[in-house]
């Protein structure tokens, strides 16, 4: 029996592995021991020593960026109490709602906080997306997966994300020749979340207070947004300053080292942070209370559980060859076409890793291999549209991706419900992908 499961394809191992992360968080009720089972089903699954489970491991919870990574999702959640404990998240809220209707709040709100590349930026959004249910007429499941749809609406092409900047860097392609591949379907997955998502929420208009106001008050309100919003457009700014300025080192000092994709981040949520105290001083008590709650250390200790799931996904097999590559040998001896190819193993690399820069550089090199040496740009440029829009479908969906395991944690809703409650929307971006890509060939 062990030889039989050990001989089965790496294809049919992760996706056991994501099936029975599913279902032990459908028994357990518990995200962390999930993802801690199914990181262990994967490695056993694969045929890994314990020594090589522990090095493993080890090498996920020593590395420097994932330790970052800890450190930025901590920070996004003291940020977002932060602004909640001085009255700031309140009067967002209620500022959206004297611009615009409720409806149109719950899907604007997340997107601005999607314009941050934050890892677990939805846990940000999700509280003011509650917030703007006053009267609890929207279902919790339906308020998570508008949360954490119209997150992620701008991440086909948002040059500030690391996935986009990696895929570009794959793929050869300018960031403009990027930019017009992504920002369509942009458009269209905000329709499609319009059409599955949103009008399923009552179209309560603005409140009589902004419903009455005249045009020096809309602007007052639209003054207001833009200051309770510094923080976040703050850390944007520093983000974009930190990246230039070491860009700019780089340039005078080409053997500098290169810079932690997190650390801008940090940074940012730092500046952030400090000018928000600065604006709207918190005691003490305020501070003990947000650093040291329990939410933190809960966040913290599944995004290393997820963390430790990705290293394995990452990792050679016992063989040396690595994961990602023995499933596309696999499909290769099935036969599956290239196109298929280049449809699945981004898909499924989303799936069993839940990160944009994950899927992209686990595939990519091998999807753009397929392509032979000089491909020309219209094949670079359908093939990219294709990869990227599955492999993003796949993170979108993915049991594994931080920000659905967030949202679905802060409104107490299941991963899996939630992801199938995506599946309409999904599904016309991944036809709006195919018919990109048989238009550009």
């Amino acid at each position: 029996m062990r030889e039989f499961l050990l001989s089965a394809p790496v294809t049919a191992k992760v996706l056991g592995a994501l099936f029975v992360i599913v279902l032990a968080n459908r028994f357990c009720r518990h995200l962390l021991v999930s993802v801690a089972i199914g990181a262990l089903t994967l490695a056993l699954w694969s045929g890994h020593s314990a020594a090589a489970m522990s090095q493993i491991a080890w090498n996920g919870l020593s590395d420097v960026s994932n330790l970052l990574l800890v450190v930025a999702v901590t920070q996004v959640i003291w940020l977002s109490s932060q602004m909640s404990a001085t009255g700031v998240m309140e009067e967002l809220v209620s500022t959206m709602r004297r611009l615009v209707s409720r409806r149109a709040a719950m899907a604007a709100l997340p997107a601005v906080i999607g314009l941050l590349p934050m890892p677990g930026g939805a846990l940000f959004s999700a509280p003011l997306v509650d917030s703007l249910d006053t009267d609890g007429g929207v279902s919790p499941q339906l308020k998570a997966q508008t949360n954490h749809w119209f997150r992620h609406v701008w991440e086909y092409w948002w040059p500030l994300y690391p996935g986009v900047l990696l895929a570009m860097k794959l793929t050869g392609l300018e960031v403009w020749q990027f930019m017009l591949l992504g920002v369509p379907l942009s458009v269209l997955a905000v329709g499609a979340g319009y059409v599955f998502l949103l009008r399923r929420i009552g179209a309560e208009g603005r409140t009589s207070e902004g419903a009455q106001q005249g045009a020096s008050r809309r602007s007052d309100a639209l003054r207001s947004f833009l200051h309770l919003v510094f923080p976040i457009a703050l850390v944007i700014a520093s983000y974009a300053a930190v990246r230039l300025l070491y860009g700019g080192l780089r340039h005078l000092a080409p053997n500098a080292p290169p810079m932690n994709r997190f650390v801008p981040m940090i940074v940012g949520l730092c500046a952030a942070m400090l000018a928000l105290q600065w604006q709207r001083p918190l005691g003490w008590a305020g501070w003990r209370r947000i650093l040291l709650s329990r939410r933190v250390l809960d966040m913290a200790a599944i995004v290393v559980a997820v963390l430790v799931y990705g290293e394995f996904t990452k990792a050679r097999l016992p063989g040396g060859q690595l994961l990602v590559a023995q499933m596309h040998a696999e499909m290769a001896a099935w036969g599956i076409p290239i196109a298929a190819v280049i449809m699945l193993l981004p898909l499924i690399s989303g799936l069993s890793m839940g990160l944009s820069y994950g899927f992209v550089g686990a595939s990519f090199p091998i999807v753009m291999s397929l392509l032979g040496p000089n491909p020309p740009l219209r094949a670079v440029l359908s093939t990219t549209v294709l990869a990227y829009g599955f492999g993003y479908i796949g993170m979108l969906l993915s049991p594994v991706h931080v920000c659905l395991i967030v949202t679905s944690e802060h409104f107490r809703t299941g991963v899996l419900r939630n992801a199938a409650g995506l599946l309409r929307p999904a599904a016309v971006m991944l036809a709006a992908t195919v018919a990109m890509h048989v238009a550009l060939r």
